[in-house]
């Protein structure tokens, strides 16, 4: 197995991005390769101060880097030597199994799209955030912020995406699915949520249980809650900026630790035709290393495979 990592992408790469490669190399098993793209005169020289070795790594020089703020589809056309787009080409040529950024990703998704494209039948891909539960389980809120603007049949798609991606990669045996609305019952909500919720209830691929609220999101009432990303990227923003503040108020608690961006990695995105994590922008050490660890897991899940039968054979996507 090949994992590529964008080695220049994050607020603190590449320096976290090398500490953390440098982490989990010993964690991956012989048969498992990291390819690194960026600059290849920098990454050697943090290695040698960080005392480590490219015995195991392949770097593949990639002197450009999109930045955050650039535009991801004009960064992706101009920058062809970026360590984004060398990675997309590589994905795409199947030299690598798998690739991960914490950098830019209205330009990981882009590259996504453009390069490996989406699963055959899937209309939007969609990125999806752990929800750590009261009950000390985990569940999946999506989308969360690649797609501002949804049709009910998106949303439906999302459900099903993320329903296997919470069995396959977090073990969660037949997960409750739940639109985010504004009251349980059927009929409350925005006139997109009154539209998704009837294709949510005749679709027999999901275990579908009805609306939640915004109270029940870190409850255990249900393992994927689905939204838009607009509401999704607000839902997560929160989240976080209840983290940052407990965690300067030096709080210390078993449950907001969960909380940690640090102990996740990331998440693939759901729909692309091939392995594909995005990280947090502020990823560090931890972050990476387990972003890598979270590419190696998508890989050997083989989700994309599960999502393809799902959606090309079966027709998941279909209603009654």
């Amino acid at each position: 197995m090949q994992i590529g990592i964008d080695a220049m992408g994050g607020d603190f790469a590449p320096l976290e991005c090398i500490k953390g490669v440098l982490q989990v190399i010993n964690k991956l098993g012989d048969d498992v390769k990291l390819v690194l793209f960026g600059d290849e005169p920098l990454l050697r020289d943090i290695i040698r101060e960080q005392a480590g070795t490219t015995d195991f790594l392949t770097i593949v020089h990639a002197p450009e880097v999109i930045g955050m703020a650039e535009s991801p589809t004009k960064a992706l056309s101009q920058k062809l030597h970026s360590s984004i787009a060398l990675g997309f080409h590589y994905l795409k040529q199947g030299k690598i199994d798998a690739f991960a950024s914490a950098g830019n990703t209205g330009a990981m998704l882009v590259g996504a799209m453009y390069s490996v494209k989406t699963i055959e039948g899937v209309m939007r891909p969609a990125i999806s955030t752990l929800l750590p539960h009261s009950d000390d389980r985990m569940g999946l809120l999506l989308d969360i912020g690649a797609n501002a603007d949804c049709k009910p049949e998106v949303l439906l798609q999302f459900g099903i995406m993320g329903s296997l991606y919470a069995e396959h990669i977090y073990k969660i045996n037949n997960p409750k699915v739940a639109l985010l609305s504004i009251g349980e019952e059927e009929g409350k909500g925005n006139l997109l949520v009154q539209a998704a919720y009837p294709l949510f209830q005749e679709c027999e691929n999901i275990n579908f249980i009805g609306n939640v609220e915004g109270r029940d999101i870190f409850g255990d009432k249900a393992d994927v809650v689905v939204t838009d990303g607009f509401t999704g990227n607000i839902v997560l923003k929160f989240g976080e900026s209840i983290y940052d503040m407990i965690k300067k108020q030096g709080i210390r608690d078993k449950y907001w630790d969960r909380f940690n961006y640090e102990n996740y990695g990331g998440s693939a995105i759901l729909g692309a035709n091939a392995p594909v994590v995005v990280a947090h922008g502020i990823s560090n050490a931890t972050a990476f290393h387990n972003m890598i660890l979270l590419a190696k897991q998508v890989v050997e899940s083989r989700i994309v495979e599960i999502f393809k039968n799902a959606f090309i054979n079966h027709h998941a996507y279909d209603i009654k």
